[in-house]
């Protein structure tokens, strides 16, 4: 049959909620029920249960409606990846409509449910995600309000330029005290990247992963101020950072640098991985410019 987003949603959701209520073969799926618990009508749910049906997750019971079948673990796994690769993209959109400008500083559940057709169960997820990241807050009462970010390459650029001054500081900071549990943690990371991981994870995580390993060394300055400037701005860029992403070969270059620099960090050369830092944060700085110059050529 024929499938929308929001019917796309609501199966990923019902998996869900089989995982999550451990439901077993045979257990009835009560279509009023669930339309209650995602908010939206009777009609669409049905819809999202004969997708089921024809994946053989589901059944037509006896007395009609749907019970649980037998269930395929690999069938489970592949709506439950497409939902997530949908929740990906719906919430890079987001990102993407609020450094454009395209989003007003306030906005209610309402406007986001219709502008971005999702189920509110969904849009519930994806607000979680983005207030744990700190680029939005819930407003007393009703709706929520996006939280300053970088929205100009001008602003992001200055960005690189503070680093460029306060991450090689911090590596010389007298009270530098080196944590080697967090920086190898960090290198496991970067080489599970260079070894085809780079080419498999997400834009978020990625961000995530290699501004991990940056606070992770500016932790070991020991220097509050330093620390809570390195982790404001990459609150920052998060966004515009999604914007100016590299493609995965030249994304995996940066990934070997980090493993140069912070075998440098473990081997306690720190005048050396402090001038790293300095030429890895300028080459970058160059590089992201140019992603952004080449993406606006192509739009």
């Amino acid at each position: 049959m024929q499938t929308t987003p929001l019917i796309n949603q609501l199966v990923a959701q019902i998996v869900e909620h089989i995982h999550a209520e451990r439901l077993s073969e045979g257990e009835r799926l009560a279509e009023r029920r669930l339309a209650e618990m995602f908010r939206v009508s009777r009609s669409p749910v049905r819809n999202a249960l004969k997708v089921l049906e024809a994946s053989g997750i589901v059944r037509q019971g006896d007395r009609g409606g749907f019970i649980i079948a037998k269930t395929d673990g690999e069938k489970i796994q592949a709506l439950e990846s497409a939902s997530s690769y949908e929740d990906e993209q719906i919430y890079l959109d987001i990102a993407d409509d609020r450094v454009s400008g395209r989003l007003p500083e306030r906005i209610t559940e309402n406007e986001l449910l219709r502008r971005y057709k999702l189920t509110r169960g969904r849009l519930t997820h994806i607000l979680r995600r983005m207030t744990n990241e700190g680029w939005i807050e819930r407003l007393p009462g009703n709706g929520w309000a996006f939280l300053p970010v970088l929205t100009s390459l001008q602003a992001y650029e200055d960005s690189y330029r503070f680093r460029l001054l306060i991450e090689p500081a911090a590596i010389m900071e007298p009270s530098f005290m080196l944590n080697r549990p967090a920086l190898e943690r960090c290198r496991e990371q970067q080489k599970w990247l260079i070894d085809g991981g780079i080419y498999a994870v997400s834009d978020a995580r990625l961000f995530e992963l290699n501004s991990g390993l940056h606070e992770a060394i500016i932790e070991c300055s020991r220097n509050s101020f330093f620390i809570d400037a390195l982790k404001r701005i990459d609150r920052l860029r998060r966004l515009i950072d999604y914007r100016q992403m590299l493609d995965r070969d030249s994304a995996r270059r940066r990934c070997m640098e980090h493993i140069e620099l912070l075998d440098l960090l473990l081997a306690d050369r720190r005048h050396a991985a402090a001038e790293f830092m300095k030429k890895h944060l300028d080459e970058l700085s160059t590089l992201k410019t140019r992603a952004r110059a080449k993406s606006h050529r192509v739009a």
